[in-house]
């Protein structure tokens, strides 16, 4: 293996963190969705909708279970300083992923009137899961304080997290589903896709106010310039989305896609925005990736591991969404 420097391992680690994020938010993001969205009013309907992420679910979990595995090998004390703070919302995160896995696997085994319980939980975990997320990102975007304001900011992010992995649930329910069920989903992404817009407007605008140094990034010419694309292809997504959602759907299901797509690209300017606005800063103002990275020594042995262990993730994950591709209307894939 090529000789790499400390500061180059601390990127290579801060980036493979940061990939397993963002692949996390869309992947178990749209799951979440799912569950956020589940139809109560119809049994065949939350038949369908959990069919069509059954064979994926749990798995998209591994990118959360791969991030935080590496922020904690990698960079130890941002873990602990993020841990710290966020210990109660990661709490519930934990909780509710639990009882959505428990509603899951309940749902499928108990008697058919008491199916609907099982159900029930699998919303209101999915709906807790999400507000967490949301909540701890909008405490690391307040610097990673507890007062009046960051936790109203914070309380109005978990929401607009709800409101994203709706979208984006309703967008894979789009390509997964069709007739009344995919025209449902159509009308909730509209919906969704409004609260969405107001959320990430609301942090663009806040984020500058709250942080110097994010003010300073965003600012500072001629790279300004650039960054400045990225907000600004986030919103040409959401103005084609809506576009394409009001003339969905289409004969033979043509477009069914697109949705799905202009979603993952909202989300990934999103994130990629985010992590322009924090770089080098781990710890918001107060940790870089340099600072926090573990001793060379300990990331030449991880990075071995790490060089064995994604690929078989990706792997596996691209075998399963290509063995399960298809609508799922029928409770089997084609």
């Amino acid at each position: 293996m090529m000789d790499l420097s400390h500061p180059q391992l601390a990127i290579i680690f801060a980036s493979l963190t940061a990939l397993s994020i963002l692949v996390y938010a869309i992947l178990d993001g749209y799951d979440l969705g799912v569950g956020i969205c589940l139809s109560m009013s119809k049994e065949e309907w939350r038949d369908t909708e959990i069919a069509s992420i059954g064979p994926f679910w749990d798995a998209n979990e591994t990118w959360l279970v791969l991030a935080v595995g590496l922020l904690l090998v990698a960079f130890p004390v941002a873990h602990s300083e993020i841990l710290r703070v966020l210990y109660l919302p990661a709490s519930l995160l934990l909780i509710a992923l639990i009882l959505r896995g428990v509603a899951f696997d309940f749902r499928a085994k108990v008697k058919p009137k008491n199916k609907i319980h099982w159900d029930i939980c699998f919303k209101v975990g999915s709906i807790l899961a999400a507000f967490s997320q949301g909540f701890m990102l909008g405490i690391y975007i307040m610097g990673l304080k507890y007062n009046i304001w960051s936790s109203l900011f914070a309380v109005f992010s978990g929401v607009c997290v709800i409101a994203a992995y709706a979208l984006i649930g309703n967008t894979w329910l789009i390509l997964k589903t069709s007739g009344e069920l995919q025209k449902r989903a159509i009308q909730r992404s509209k919906q969704a896709g409004i609260v969405s817009f107001i959320g990430i407007l609301t942090v663009c605008l806040v984020n500058p106010l709250v942080n110097a140094n994010v003010l300073a990034v965003w600012t500072q010419l001629p790279m300004a310039y650039l960054y400045a694309a990225i907000p600004l292809l986030c919103f040409v997504m959401f103005a084609l989305g809506y576009a394409v959602l009001k003339r969905l759907p289409l004969k033979n299901d043509s477009g069914a896609w697109l949705p799905f797509l202009m979603t993952s690209i909202v989300f990934v300017s999103c994130f990629v925005g985010l992590t322009l606005s924090f770089y080098p800063y781990v710890v918001p103002n107060t940790l870089t990736i340099y600072q926090a990275a573990s001793a060379k020594s300990s990331l030449e042995i991880m990075l071995y591991g790490t060089l064995v262990v994604v690929p078989i993730i990706v792997m596996y994950t691209f075998i399963a969404y290509y063995a399960f591709r298809g609508k799922a209307d029928t409770l089997r894939y084609y």
